[in-house]
């Protein structure tokens, strides 16, 4: 057994009496780590006393939350109306093709993780894409490879 701190029991024990917190706590899980995984789930159900069916039933409805760790970096490809008329749904063609992964999917190497947000408010810029915070406006397809290499020298710099 690892001596790492129950996660799902300490946000479990901030939230347990504080009424309609579940989405909070999970909220507060998915913040330190990235994404709720089944261990915290099971341990925050156990101390918050709510049925993991119920927990299980929140992370799959809303779609912030993620059940298993994304990429490094999370690309959020803008599907707001602005940025779909302005022709963001061929800028996640390319980036679902030069990445080989779906939406809602991760790469292998654990790098990238792809994503669709349904607006970043940034419609004067559309289309538009954010990367781990980064904005990048008025998107084209051709730009896409341009933003990925950017992103694995950042993290080969990293390492």
């Amino acid at each position: 057994m690892d001596n790492e701190p129950c996660l799902g029991c300490q946000v479990g024990d901030k939230w347990r009496k504080k009424r309609g917190s579940l989405i909070m706590a999970l909220h507060e899980i998915q913040g330190a780590k990235g994404y709720v995984d089944w261990k915290d789930a099971t341990d925050l159900s156990q101390t918050m006393g709510i049925p993991l069916a119920r927990i299980y039933e929140v992370l799959t409805f809303y779609n912030f939350f993620k059940l298993v760790a994304p990429g490094k970096a999370v690309i959020s490809v803008c599907t707001g109306t602005a940025c779909y008329l302005k022709g963001n749904d061929k800028v996640l063609e390319k980036f679902k093709s030069e990445l080989k992964i779906k939406e809602g999917e991760s790469t292998p190497d654990g790098l990238f993780h792809l994503q669709c947000v349904r607006c970043v408010g940034c419609c004067g810029l559309a289309p538009v894409c954010v990367v781990n915070g980064k904005t990048y406006g008025r998107m084209t397809p051709e730009q896409v490879p341009g933003i990925l290499n950017e992103w694995r020298e950042k993290f080969k710099e990293e390492a």
